[in-house]
């Protein structure tokens, strides 16, 4: 237990905004103490069918923490361009949000803490330990076909875990060079995939704008230091997605098939179980539709006294819109963390 504790503490010792966006931390000689600057939250909206829900505005949305109503600061939709959004008093007392264009979006300067960008931010985690040698090749074409369909993405990087982290390509906008790290990695060894998760984790922390971690598993986890709740906890105080794909080898273990659900629900992602290589290619396939439909919308916390988990709630206005669902982060946390040494984490969880 100790030993765990202390990998936490090296893993949270990195100031990051509890939306994903912008932080501004103090610090004295022994704490970071992090206070959340803008929230960004990932909402998919989808009807009955499961189909997804587009053309809605800001008004359409009703955002509280802690039950204190938000204001949204602004409004994505899809790959569309990032815009501002002000309200405005009409004649007859109601309020309203107007959408102004990107330009005069950039010439406010409360955007300075959302730098705008293009898409998404992808880390695709892919599961290089002995549960792959019978598919690996066929998972890394999925993989390979994955990374050539994505649109309106920025920027991919791609890592690859057994016991330890690998670091194969740091995020980049060229596709030719997460490709040619697909076809280096080998298989090998003990899955540490709660470490490995962990640690991409606290890599896309450090980024604003939309991020989503996209695992690929081919078995339970039987090497971790830290728990999934952890992982998970720390990935939603991050405004992090995280998209599980999983075969039936972790299927076997109802408890694996369970951590997967509740990882991915808790940060707005999904989680599937293939049978065989053609369903992973179409799990690929949802997750990047996914990513081209959500609606991003920040804001910026009214005052709350709570230091610790805030709670989010994401409700559709009108009665027209209430057969619609929605699915998003259910909150984050204000980590205060004392520091530590990173020395730790390079023989407790090494990366590579």
């Amino acid at each position: 237990m100790i030993k765990r504790y202390l990998l936490l503490l090296c893993l949270f010792s990195v100031p990051f905004s509890g939306g994903g966006a912008g932080a501004a931390a103090q610090d004295d000689s022994s704490r970071i103490r992090v206070s959340v600057v803008l929230v960004q939250l990932n909402v998919a909206v989808t009807d009955s069918k499961g189909n997804y829900v587009s053309g809605l505005g800001p008004e359409d949305f009703a955002i509280t923490e802690d039950k204190i109503q938000e204001k949204p600061a602004t409004f994505e939709e899809g790959n569309g361009p990032t815009r501002r959004v002000v309200e405005v008093g009409s004649p007859d007392g109601k309020a309203y949000a107007q959408i102004f264009d990107k330009s005069s979006a950039d010439a406010d300067s409360t955007l300075d803490g959302a730098k705008r960008f293009a898409g998404a931010n992808v880390y695709i985690l892919f599961d290089t330990s002995n549960y792959m040698y019978r598919g690996f090749v066929f998972a890394q074409d999925a993989i390979a076909d994955f990374i050539r369909s994505l649109e309106g993405v920025s920027q991919v990087a791609l890592y690859s875990y057994s016991r330890d982290l690998s670091r194969v390509t740091a995020l980049t906008p060229d596709r030719s060079q997460v490709l040619r790290g697909v076809r280096t990695t080998v298989a090998g060894d003990d899955a540490a995939l709660y470490n490995g998760l962990l640690l991409t984790v606290k890599d896309a922390a450090r980024l604003t704008g939309r991020k989503a971690i996209v695992v690929f598993s081919n078995g339970p986890d039987n090497a971790s230091l830290v728990p999934p709740e952890d992982v998970a906890e720390l990935a939603q105080s991050t405004g992090t997605i995280i998209y599980m794909i999983s075969t039936q080898a972790a299927t076997a273990e109802p408890v694996s098939t369970a951590v997967f659900e509740r990882m991915s629900k808790a940060t707005g992602g999904k989680a599937y179980f293939s049978k065989d290589w053609q369903d992973e290619k179409q799990a690929f396939a949802s997750i990047r539709d996914d990513l081209a439909h959500l609606y991003a919308i920040s804001y910026y916390p009214q005052p709350n006294a709570n230091r610790g988990w805030r709670s989010i709630t994401v409700k559709l206005v009108g009665k027209n819109l209430q057969k619609y669902h929605i699915r998003t982060r259910a909150g984050y946390r204000l980590l205060q963390t004392t520091q530590a040494s990173l020395a730790s984490l390079d023989t407790e969880a090494s990366s590579k």
